[in-house]
């Protein structure tokens, strides 16, 4: 629904939510360690519940877009609903391109079969790659042990759900930034500008971690707040990049007819390396010890390469002729270009 010049900020809003649920989440648990008795984890459970609550009850008054209509075959409605949200009269030219883009959307008739052809080979490999790196940065892992590993270095446990929330509040105001410059500076220079604001820290942090901490103790109190800050611009540069572009990007590059299919690719990949990073941490902590940080430092390295090379500019793109970025892109032309047809799937 978002126009084209605006489109990244109203995106990066999910993404700014979801930074405010867990900076309040991080303030809950913190304020909740307090209470005696064994009951602080069923209060939080029970607050995540009322945030759940809400979310179902309010879906239903979700009002319908615009392409959803034309799909719906109610082309009326929808030319008066995009009229609305664009304040004006004027939309014929893009209303055009909603119709033209679901007349190409009805031919598809088995969107998951069809994802696989080769004219969609740039659209798979991101709707696969892109959550992939995402979960890779080891922002879950920050954002779901960050308590541990500040009592890794020797913080208490009110001291590390205290650290948790100056995380939580880095990471929140990188993202307010990349929602209000995303439109005016492009998604690969957050991309690349994220890559290192997470790269640097990570290898410091590794490196202070093998020489200080060892394989048991703390650090010291100068030391703690190094790692404190380094973290809390690696969550800056998370927040500034592929946290929200991660949601944003492959929002936009899916055209119409196989869009469902794609996102829902996009989707399972993330809930998929969430569960196996989640998971399987506490276990690579203990195996790699300070040489995690190395290990996630890498991938952000390698994911950095990979939009450098891979990924087209989508910004000011209208989603209806997002093809062309991949029509003139050095690399994926050869799939999508004119002559790709002749070339086979």
């Amino acid at each position: 629904m978002a126009p084209p010049r605006h489109r990244g900020a109203f995106n990066s809003g999910f993404q700014l939510c979801l930074s405010c649920g867990i900076l309040i989440a991080y303030l809950v648990n913190y304020n909740i360690e307090k209470i005696k008795g064994d009951w602080g984890w069923r209060v939080s459970l029970a607050l995540a519940a009322v945030a759940a609550s809400i979310l179902t009850i309010s879906t239903p008054f979700l009002p319908e877009t615009p392409n959803s209509l034309v799909q719906q075959g109610n082309q009326e409605k929808a030319k008066r609903m995009l009229q609305k949200i664009r304040g004006t009269a004027d939309v014929e030219a893009e209303f055009d391109d909603l119709i033209a883009a679901n007349n190409a959307a009805k031919t598809i008739k088995h969107p998951f079969k069809n994802i696989f052809e080769r004219k969609y080979r740039p659209q798979l490999v991101m709707s696969i790659a892109i959550p992939f790196f995402q979960q890779v940065t080891g922002i879950n892992v920050i954002a779901f042990y960050a308590p541990i590993l500040f009592r890794t270095i020797g913080s208490g446990v009110s001291a590390s759900l205290l650290s948790s929330v100056v995380t939580g509040v880095a990471g929140l105001c990188m993202v307010i930034l990349s929602l209000l410059i995303v439109d005016k500076v492009g998604r690969r220079a957050l991309f690349h500008i994220g890559g290192v604001l997470m790269f640097v820290p990570q290898m410091i942090i590794g490196g202070i971690m093998a020489a200080k901490l060892g394989d048991q103790g703390g650090l010291s109190q100068g030391y703690s707040i190094s790692l404190l800050l380094l973290i809390c611009t690696y969550l800056a540069g998370f927040g500034l990049s592929w946290g929200p572009l991660g949601w944003l990007v492959t929002s936009e590059i899916f055209p119409l007819e196989i869009r469902s299919a794609a996102q829902s690719i996009t989707v399972a990949t993330s809930f998929l390396f969430t569960f196996i990073v989640a998971q399987t941490f506490l276990a690579m902590l203990c195996h790699f010890k300070a040489k995690i940080f190395f290990f996630f430092g890498v991938w952000v390295a390698l994911m950095s390469g990979f939009v450098y090379v891979l990924l087209p500019e989508t910004k000011d793109v209208p989603l209806e002729t997002m093809d062309t970025i991949w029509r003139e892109h050095w690399f994926w032309k050869r799939f999508v270009g004119d002559g790709a047809e002749y070339e086979g799937k």
